[in-house]
Order: structure tokens, then C-alpha cells, then sequence
């Protein structure tokens, strides 16, 4: 036996029972969520970290080193996950990351790695092309406590920098599924 509680503006809430083992919650316009009768955690919008930064002004590097890059300007932080350029989210779960980083010199080489609790885990771009430039994304579990992740960047070359346009470097992610 299963529940539907509808929302109309004449009758207020009203209750009906089904057999199809799910509780739904409807509104009087037709708009219905299901709740699957499965065990874990229902995500509502308001507990679904998501970001999305890029740098305020170009950031000069020292060639052929790998460098941690700021992303000083949000574009939004839903759940005040983002600060220091580093993403600590307080939900455990599977995060998909964004990063794109563009040179604002000739080079000749480029990597863009994002970094899980200081440590690379994924190399997203290393570019060789002239000029190179790029990035990508992935899937990472994090804890919701203690993990974080930042994007770090390499350009090999003379006087490297990483543009600042928020079209070409960017960071972004947001929570997949809760752990």
C-alpha cells in the first residue's frame, strides 16, 4: 500500500491510497514527484553542491611547474562549498568536475590536473599543440568531510600566464549522486 497526498487550492491537502508501493506528492496543477520505496537519501535542490568559478585576472607561472590556479570570481556556489579557489563540499558522494585552462602566451606544452586532498588524481589535458589549450572532466567521490579538490596547471614556455577570460579558464562541479 502506497500514498498519494495531493496539494489543490480548494481542498487543501487530500490523501489516496494506491498499490504501487511508492509515495508520490502531487500538486493540484498535475506536477508529481515520486519517492522510490528504495533505501537512501532523497535529493532535493537545496542540498545539491554546485560551482563555478574563473580567475580574476591572468596568473603568471614559472615554466614546467606545476601550479595551483586561482579562481577568485564565483559565478555561483550553491551551498558555500568553494572558497580559497579549493571545492570542500559537506554532502558525501559523486561529484563531476569541469576544468579549462588557457594560456595567454605561446607554449609549448599544457596540463591541466585537478588535485584530491593535495594529490593529482586526474591529468584532464597535456597539450603539445602551439597554441595549446584546453581541459576536461570527470567523476570523483569525496567524503563530505574532509576531502577537497583544486585545479592545478603547467605551461612550458617563455613568460607562461593563464588567461583570465571566464570563457577560457574556467572550474566548475556539482554533486551527481549522494553517497
Amino acid at each position: 500500500m502506497a500514498s498519494i497526498i495531493t496539494a489543490t487550492t480548494t481542498s487543501g491537502l487530500t490523501h489516496s491510497a494506491d498499490n504501487s508501493g511508492v509515495l508520490q506528492l502531487a500538486s493540484g496543477t498535475g506536477n508529481l514527484v515520486t519517492i522510490p520505496s528504495v533505501t537512501g537519501t532523497a535529493m532535493v535542490s537545496g542540498n545539491m553542491p554546485a560551482f563555478s568559478a574563473y580567475p580574476s585576472s591572468n596568473q603568471s607561472v614559472t615554466t614546467a611547474t606545476s601550479t595551483k590556479i586561482l579562481f577568485q570570481t564565483e559565478v555561483f556556489d550553491t551551498n558555500n562549498n568553494f572558497a580559497s579557489s579549493t571545492f570542500t563540499p559537506t554532502v558525501a558522494g559523486y561529484y563531476q568536475f569541469n576544468a579549462y585552462l588557457s594560456p595567454n602566451t605561446s607554449v609549448t606544452r599544457i596540463l591541466v590536473m585537478l588535485y584530491k586532498n593535495g594529490s593529482r588524481v586526474n591529468i584532464l589535458l597535456d597539450g603539445t599543440s602551439v597554441p595549446a589549450t584546453g581541459g576536461g572532466g570527470t567523476i570523483l567521490y569525496l567524503n563530505g568531510t574532509t576531502d577537497y579538490v583544486e585545479v592545478y596547471g603547467r605551461l612550458d614556455g617563455s613568460s607562461p600566464a593563464f588567461n583570465s577570460a571566464s570563457d577560457s579558464t574556467y572550474f566548475s562541479g556539482f554533486l551527481v549522486r549522494a553517497a
